[in-house]
């Protein structure tokens, strides 16, 4: 299977499970409260579930490939340090997650945002070329692309407004900017520790694509950037 075939497959996964979680928010999920089919659907807060859900899976991730070092490099100052700073992170993230999820049209608008942001860059970045943004650590990454994942995200976050309300709202013009910056930025943020660490991927989950650390890191700074704003 192709890098472009597994990119897909891997999107469409992510897709399906936003999907599903959706219609569970915005419909509720089918009991059955008798023998007799009686069927009624309960709210319950599946975004934030999910959301919560996906945190503690890259928890897990950095924490597994932080165990899997060899011990003399396991506690080595500096990888201690970064392992650190990273569960740190994390932690953050998961309080953000647990606020922010209580809020299911904002992480759905962040979920566009950053996933429109993610394939512009790649797509674009592939398609033009052009000087690297940081070679040494993210080998793949482009200024071209990395403008064209800002436009992409933007274009995504206001048509968000627009099929929502039928209104186009300016503030979401900067949330499109702002999301989709940050969330490039936490990319590069993951790609470093994976480049310290001394890892290809933080897991396997996705095929081909590594795991919930590595398909979600765009999420690193925006979820707690965005519960602050909440605040």
């Amino acid at each position: 299977m192709t890098n472009t075939k597994k990119r897909i497959l891997a999107g469409a996964i992510m897709a399906g499970v936003a999907g599903i979680a959706a219609a569970i928010e915005c419909f509720g999920f089918p009991i059955i409260t008798n023998w007799y089919f009686d069927v009624r659907f309960f709210e319950i807060p599946a975004i934030k579930i999910l959301s919560v859900i996906i945190v503690i899976g890259m928890i897990k991730e950095l924490v597994w490939q932080f165990f899997k070092l060899p011990r003399k490099k396991r506690f080595e100052k500096s990888n201690a340090i970064i392992f650190g700073l990273g569960f740190a992170l994390l932690l953050l993230m998961l309080a953000s997650a647990y606020q922010v999820g209580g809020r299911p049209w904002i992480i759905l608008l962040l979920l566009l945002t950053i996933s429109a942001a993610d394939i512009g860059a790649w797509f674009f970045g592939r398609l033009i070329g052009g000087d690297k943004m940081w070679e040494k650590l993210s080998p793949g990454k482009t200024w071209a692309g990395q403008i064209a994942g800002i436009l992409c995200g933007t274009f995504a976050s206001i048509m968000y407004g627009l099929l929502g309300t039928d209104t186009f709202m300016p503030q979401l013009l900067w949330i499109g900017i702002s999301v989709s910056l940050m969330s490039q930025y936490g990319d590069l943020t993951a790609s470093w520790l994976k480049r310290k660490l001394g890892i290809k991927d933080f897991g396997t989950i996705f095929p081909g694509h590594g795991g919930f650390l590595d398909r979600f890191d765009g999420w690193i700074y925006v979820l707690p950037i965005i519960w602050l704003v909440m605040l």
